[in-house]
C-alpha cells in the first residue's frame, strides 16, 4: 500500500447544491440526483468531450457491475456524452437479478420486465482506453427516472459506506490485487492451452510474455494508473498486477478498469483471459485480495498504537469487525459457487477465519511493510475474496462490518502464526466451505442488511441462491467448465 492520507478521489461527486423537493429523504453520503446539478454535469461533460475528441475517441463505454460480479455496459457515441451526463442512459432494473450466465431471476423487491433506470457516467473518472483505440470508459451510477438514487445501485452503496466512515472522521485506502490466467484463444469448451510453460513465479514466464506484459504496463500507465508490481503467479498461465491504493469507490472503479485493460491487451495478442476463481479443477485459483488501511487525520491506524503489532484501538476494532463478519462477507467477496473450490487449506487462499502477521494462510493477513515505511505502508489483506466479487459490494460491505466492530469496541482473537490446517482440530474456525453456509451467515447479518438496504440485500440473496441451486449437483470439473470464461 502506498503512503498518504485519504482525500476526495476522482470519482467523488461535485460539491452539493440545494436539493430539489424530490431529493428529500435521499440516503446520506449519496451524490445529489443528476437532475439537481444537470447544468454543471453538462459543462463538465462538454469539457470532457473536447479532451476526448483530441484523443481521437469516438465512443464511451459506461459500466456498472451486477450482483453476479459481471461488468455490464451501455455505450454512447462521443456526440451523445453530454446528453448522457445530463439525462442518463436507460437500463432495466432486472439487471440486478441477472446471473453470471445471463439467466434472469427475481427477488421480492426486484425483477420482471417493467420499469427503467437511468445510468449516469461519472465524467470525473472518464479515461481513454489505451488498448481500445477510439474508446473511452467511465463508471456509472444508477438513479430512477425521477432522479432518486436507485436503492439497488452498488456504486452508490459503496459511497454511502464511505460517508458513514467520514461521519466518524475516518477514511479508508484500498487496493484490489488482480490475478488472471492467460490462455491461447480457442473454443470455450476447449481445455485451456497456455502460452508459457515456465515455473511458478518464474522468470521464464515473464520472458515468454514480456512483450504482452510491457504493453499492459504501458496501457495502464497511459490510463493514469500507478502499477506497484506485476509478476507471474503460481498456477499455469497465471499473472498478477497490483496498483496504488485509493479511496474505496475509486479502488473499485480501478479494479474494473484494470480487468478491462487486461482483456483488451490480451485480445490484441491473440490471448484470452480468465479471472474465474478456478480455471482448472484442483489447481490454485485466481484471488481478488483486498488490501485496506484505516486513517484518521493523516494517521494510519494500523501503526503507533498499543494493540497487536502496533494497531491502534480503532484499527483493531475495525479489523476485528471485518474478521468476525467474514462468513457473511464471502457472499459479497466471492460471488460464484466456484469460489469455494479456491478456498482450500494450505493453498494461501485464506480458508480459515483467523488473522496473523504476514500469515498467508490466514483470511486476514496483517502487512507491516519494510522497517522505516511502516507508519504509512501498514495495511491488512483480505485473502478469501476473489475476482467474481462486485468490488463496490465487497468494499462497502467490509466498511460496514469494520465500522460495526469499531463502534462495539471489538478486539482481535489470539493471532495464528502458522498454517491453521496444522492446528489442533476445532481450534481455528474454517470459513464456509460452500454457498449454503455463507448464505446462512448473510441471512443472520443485521449489519449487512441495514447497510445494503432491503432492495439490494434481497437482490444479492436472490442471485446467490439461484446460482447455488444452479450448480448444486455439479462436479468440480463441471462447475469450473461452466464458469471458466464467464469472469
Amino acid at each position: 500500500m502506498s503512503t498518504g492520507t485519504v482525500t476526495a478521489g476522482r470519482g467523488e461527486p461535485a460539491a452539493e447544491q440545494e436539493p430539489a423537493a424530490e431529493d428529500a429523504g435521499r440516503p446520506a453520503g449519496v451524490a445529489l440526483p443528476p437532475r439537481a446539478d444537470r447544468a454543471e454535469r453538462g459543462e463538465r461533460a462538454r469539457a470532457a468531450v473536447e479532451r476526448l475528441r483530441a484523443a481521437e475517441v469516438d465512443a464511451v463505454a459506461v459500466t456498472w457491475v451486477d450482483n453476479a460480479g459481471i461488468a455490464r455496459v451501455k455505450a454512447v457515441p462521443l456526440t451523445g456524452l453530454v446528453h448522457a451526463a445530463q439525462w442518463g442512459v436507460g437500463t432495466a432494473p432486472c439487471f440486478d437479478v441477472f446471473l453470471a450466465d445471463d439467466t434472469i431471476v427475481s427477488s421480492p423487491l426486484t425483477g420482471g420486465p417493467t420499469g427503467d433506470l437511468r445510468l449516469y457516467p461519472d465524467v470525473d473518472r472518464l479515461v481513454p482506453l489505451a488498448a481500445q483505440p477510439g474508446w473511452a470508459w467511465a463508471p456509472g451510477d444508477r438513479y430512477t427516472q425521477g432522479g432518486a438514487p436507485h436503492p439497488g445501485c452498488q456504486r452508490l452503496f459503496a459511497r454511502r459506506a464511505v460517508a458513514a466512515a467520514a461521519e466518524r472522521g475516518l477514511g479508508l485506502k484500498a487496493g484490489i490485487e488482480i490475478e488472471w490466467v492467460v490462455a491461447l484463444a480457442g473454443p470455450p469448451e476447449e481445455e485451456p492451452r497456455y502460452p508459457t510453460a515456465g515455473a511458478a513465479y518464474g522468470l521464464q514466464r515473464l520472458t515468454d510474455l514480456s512483450g504482452y506484459l510491457r504493453e499492459l504496463l504501458r496501457a495502464l500507465a497511459e490510463q493514469g494508473l500507478t502499477v506497484l508490481q506485476i509478476h507471474p503467479e503460481y498456477a499455469a498461465g497465471q499473472f498478477e498486477v497490483s496498483v496504488a491504493p485509493e479511496g474505496p469507490v475509486e479502488a473499485a472503479d480501478t479494479s474494473v478498469l484494470v480487468r478491462q485493460t487486461v482483456r483488451a491487451v490480451s485480445a490484441r495478442h491473440g490471448l484470452r483471459v480468465s479471472f474465474a476463481p478456478v480455471v482448472e479443477a484442483g489447481s490454485v485459483g485466481n484471488g481478488g485480495h483486498l488490501h485496506l488501511s484505516l486513517w484518521r487525520d493523516g494517521r494510519n491506524l494500523a501503526r503507533g498504537g498499543s494493540g497487536p503489532h502496533g494497531l491502534t484501538a480503532e484499527g483493531e476494532g475495525f479489523l476485528a469487525g471485518v474478521l468476525g463478519a467474514l462468513p457473511e462477507l464471502l457472499v459479497l467477496g466471492s460471488s460464484s459457487p466456484a469460489g469455494y473450490l479456491r478456498l482450500v487449506p494450505s493453498h494461501w487462499a485464506g480458508a480459515y477465519r483467523c488473522w496473523g502477521l504476514e500469515n498467508r494462510e490466514a483470511a486476514l493477513r496483517l502487512v507491516t511493510g519494510s522497517t522505516g515505511e511502516r507508519s504509512t505502508a501498514a495495511n491488512a489483506e483480505i485473502k478469501c475474496f476473489d475476482a467474481t466479487a462486485n468490488p463496490y459490494l465487497a468494499l462497502g460491505g467490509v466498511l460496514a462490518a469494520g465500522l460495526a466492530g469499531l463502534d462495539r469496541g471489538l478486539t482481535l482473537p489470539p493471532e495464528v502464526t502458522g498454517d491453521p490446517a496444522q492446528a489442533e482440530p476445532g481450534t481455528v474456525p474454517r470459513l464456509p466451505a460452500g454457498p449454503a453456509e455463507a448464505l446462512a451467515a448473510y441471512r443472520r447479518s443485521a449489519v449487512l442488511r441495514e447497510a445494503l438496504g432491503e432492495p439490494l440485500y434481497e437482490a444479492v440473496l436472490a442471485v446467490r441462491l439461484a446460482e447455488s441451486e444452479q450448480y448444486a449437483g455439479a462436479t468440480p470439473e463441471q462447475l469450473v467448465a461452466a464458469t471458466r470464461w464467464r469472469y
